[in-house]
């Protein structure tokens, strides 16, 4: 199988400087699915020159609104033009199912739609009344510069582009290194940008590991901003590198996330299928491979019971496979170490007094289940408590653990009992309540009788460790751009402060 050339530099793709290679696997079945360059420190230092040199001297942190506009726009009709081709890689790559990549398609597109309208609608500058007519003020936003970016293994496609959208539209150049374990779909986002007309420097990707690639954007002294989004030990460590040079920092840390589901949305039938199909969708939806996953159900204890046999009847029946088949509703882990880490969490929950409801396993091997292939089971882990290390931790796997609660108190207290604070739901009949338990919640964002929708136009990020700034919105935008004060006093005259 050919290398792919996966480092583009200065609108050059190629491979890496010294050759290094890496095997993208298949969590379906195990083998091979492409061969990539695998970058080091000088594929990065050549990128970051590449974007530093597009920035200062070339054209594109000078074009008009008008012309960055113009590629956001030309880059979501080509996610559109190859929607199919994409879903089918993301699928691939990642092990969802073509129709979770067919949905990241659309919304990577409204993303980029999103900041193209945001900017376009954007005056020239915020006045400032300085209290005289002869002073001209005005705050103005200004491009930051470089822009390294480090994207994670679950959503790869749309993780990038809510980093890359709002940079090329504030003016930015950008590097960019996707994870190690999932870079197909990046690289193909990249192409798609260099197709729609940005020159030559501004759009630069360097597959390769964390460490050098992604260690190398903290410390290199031309970049002017990281954003990452991943786990919590390596965020902290590139965190860390780039503030001890003073650079902006964005950061995009997980979570674990509670949903609580109050005794009185199971009062009708309708609600009480509502929220347990909610409950499947937050918990197992991409295998629970997914930084706001609802992975910690906190349900009221007088329809616990009910509500714990109806759920893991249901998750009993979800349909496992490869996700390029159809019928298929989940699809593997990403990869073995992903697969190993989940048992150790189901095992070690069970060690410590949670009884295991259903799952907990392998499947069985069929034709749309390789035998080779990275699958495990939804489980659902009853009589769990605040002591477990699989309620404290990120799991990023199909694992929901339940709670139980008998005051809207205990409910929210139980809900905030975590170091991270990222997204959360309130399932509950009576408005007043959720809205109230809602205001309560300090965690980013907070689904009522939902769980999961997000919107391009409104800011994405948590409390606490889940990270720092926001991604999508406004201050999606703001993070990256300087803000600037020019003051301009229309009839100066001399100070004479000092006397001589």
């Amino acid at each position: 199988m050919s290398v792919i050339e996966s480092i583009h530099v200065d609108g050059v793709w190629r491979t890496a400087t010294a050759g290094g290679t890496r095997e993208i696997l298949d969590p379906a079945d195990a083998t091979t699915l492409a061969v990539v360059a695998e970058g080091d420190a000088a594929d990065t230092d050549a990128a970051i020159a590449a974007a530093r040199r597009a920035f200062d001297e070339g054209e594109w942190p000078r074009t008009t609104t008008a012309e960055r506009v113009a590629v956001l726009r030309k880059v979501a009709d080509l996610l559109q033009r190859d929607r199919e081709e994409i879903a089918l890689m993301e699928s691939r790559d990642a092990g969802k199912t073509v129709e979770e990549g067919r949905v990241d398609v659309d919304d990577v597109t409204s993303a980029f739609r999103y900041f193209a309208d945001l900017v376009t609608n954007e005056s020239g500058g915020r006045v400032v009344d300085a209290g005289s007519a002869d002073v001209h003020s005005v705050v103005v936003h200004e491009p930051v510069g470089v822009c390294a970016m480090i994207t994670p293994w679950n959503y790869p496609l749309l993780q990038a582009s809510w980093k890359i959208a709002p940079a090329l539209a504030a003016g930015n150049t950008f590097v960019i290194k996707p994870s190690e374990v999932t870079p197909m779909t990046t690289i193909h986002l990249v192409k798609l940008i260099v197709e729609a007309g940005v020159p030559a420097g501004v759009a630069n990707i360097v597959t390769g590991a964390g460490d050098p690639v992604g260690a190398r954007f903290g410390t290199h002294p031309d970049v002017d901003l990281v954003s990452f989004t991943g786990g919590l030990v390596s965020g902290t460590k590139v965190g860390q590198a780039a503030v001890a040079q003073a650079k902006k920092v964005a950061l995009e840390l997980g979570g674990k996330n509670p949903n609580v589901v109050f005794a009185d949305i199971c009062a009708t039938e309708e609600g009480f299928d509502l929220a347990v199909d909610q409950a499947l969708n937050a918990a197992f939806i991409h295998s629970g491979q997914v930084c706001s996953a609802g992975s910690r159900l906190i349900v009221e204890e007088s329809v616990k019971d009910r509500f714990v046999a109806e759920l893991a009847s249901r998750a009993r029946k979800i349909r496992l496979g490869r996700g390029t088949e159809e019928g298929v509703e989940c699809g593997p882990l990403v990869s073995a170490p992903q697969l190993a880490k989940t048992e150790k969490y189901v095992a070690g929950a069970v060690e410590q007094g949670a009884t295991l409801v259903c799952g907990g396993a392998r499947p069985e091997p069929s034709d749309v289940r390789p035998e080779s292939g990275y699958f495990y089971l939804p489980t659902v882990l009853d009589n769990c408590h605040r002591d477990m290390t699989v309620i404290r931790e990120e799991t990023f796997g199909p694992i929901l653990t339940v709670e139980t609660f008998t005051t809207e108190d205990e409910a929210v207290a139980l809900a905030n009992d975590t170091e991270y604070g990222l997204a959360g739901g309130v399932f509950s009949a009576d408005t007043a309540r959720a809205r109230r338990v809602a205001s309560r919640l300090r965690h980013g964002t907070i689904w009522i009788n939902d769980f999961h929708p997000y919107l391009p136009q409104a800011e994405w990020g948590g409390f606490g460790k889940s990270g720092i700034g926001r991604e999508l919105g406004p201050h999606g935008l703001a993070e990256y751009r300087e803000t600037k004060h020019v003051y301009e006093n229309l009839r100066p005259e001399p100070v004479r402060w000092f006397a001589g």
